[in-house]
């Protein structure tokens, strides 16, 4: 069995059940929306019992609970560049403003980088009259490179 397998059989449950992924994370508990859905896409692993309740939710036997509980190997795009016009919009955000954050970054916080494992992101709707607009707001720990 691979991770791969588990995230499929989640996602056609999901689709068969009529579920979003707000009431999934309500149902799994224990964290946040974004934390459960990445679980859920393989990139997170779950505790022992989000994953217990994520196995009965999306009817996952115990070798698939298990999987759960592991720690992935992370990294789901099938290839660089992304093909995904979604996913491919942030690859491109990368490669506009990657430089421009990294300067602004570094001249606040000095020689570093923000991580990506402390880290928190909200997302949201904002209702705008030329259309709804996402806002995702990334908050990551600054870890500052050390002089050896």
């Amino acid at each position: 069995m691979k991770r791969a397998e588990v995230t499929e059989k989640i996602l056609t449950a999901k689709r068969l059940k009529e579920l979003t992924w707000e009431e999934i994370a309500k149902k799994i508990g224990g964290a946040s929306k974004i934390i459960v859905t990445a679980a859920c896409m393989g990139q997170m692993k779950m505790t022992k019992e989000q994953a217990t309740k994520a196995g009965k939710l999306f009817g996952l036997g115990k070798e698939e609970v298990l999987l759960l509980q592991e720690v992935p190997y992370r990294g789901s795009l099938p290839q660089i560049p992304p093909t995904d016009p979604l996913i491919y919009r942030f690859y491109e955000l990368v490669q506009v403003y990657g430089t421009t954050w990294k300067e602004l970054i570094q001249e606040e916080f000095g020689d570093g980088i923000m991580s990506a494992i402390d880290f928190d992101m909200t997302l949201e709707r904002q209702p705008d009259q030329k259309g709804d607009r996402v806002k995702i707001g990334m908050s990551g720990k600054f870890l500052g490179y050390k002089s050896y």
